[in-house]
């Protein structure tokens, strides 16, 4: 498979390395004419109102509300695919949830941690740096994981987020259940 990364700002070569060590081709998505020839396309965390600024610049906001190309947000990739974020529009509304962002602290408050996401039997590491957390899902929205009572981990049909960095770690879990069980699906 030929697999995607937006290549604006963020995580881009870890999750890069994460779809190769899957096995798959990775492509740094710099142009809006590349997300033809993909397979699936990931939105890596980084600065979420920065990589919302920089898809509008360069016509990716048009281009993926249209799209039907699966997609996996990380961090901030999970607040551009969401429906709505704390008091606001979401941007590209792929996934049907509300969520508010720097729910588990400042960037001191950072951390580490093993996960239990639905459909996946072992724990997945998940490293936890300003992240969001879903505040609200609605219909059609399966909630994979969750830390106490914050959801960290959401499905919608070809859409996947995560509140967590998984791509920071050795662990390619996540990345093969996107290209398993979302792209594939």
């Amino acid at each position: 498979m030929r697999i995607g990364v937006l290549a604006l700002q963020g995580a881009v070569r870890e999750h890069m390395r994460q779809i190769e060590a899957c096995g798959h081709e990775a492509v740094a998505v710099k142009t809006v004419a590349l997300l033809e020839t993909l397979d699936g396309l990931v939105i890596p965390g980084g600065e979420s109102t920065t990589l919302r600024r920089l898809m509008t610049l360069y016509g990716f906001r048009d281009a993926l509300r249209t799209s039907s190309l699966p997609m996996y947000g990380t961090c901030a990739g999970l607040i551009v695919l969401a429906h709505d974020i704390e008091g606001e529009e979401g941007y590209l509304q792929k996934l049907d949830i509300t969520v508010a962002r720097n729910s588990f602290g400042r960037q001191v408050d950072s951390f580490e941690a093993m996960l239990d996401i639905e459909g996946i039997e072992q724990p997945v590491e998940g490293v936890f740096i300003r992240a969001p957390h879903i505040q609200s899902v609605r219909d059609g929205v399966t909630v994979l994981g969750a830390i106490d009572d914050k959801m960290i981990a959401v499905r919608q049909g070809r859409y996947l987020g995560v509140s967590f960095h998984p791509e920071l770690t050795d662990d390619t879990t996540m990345m093969r259940y996107f290209i398993e069980q979302v792209i594939g699906s």
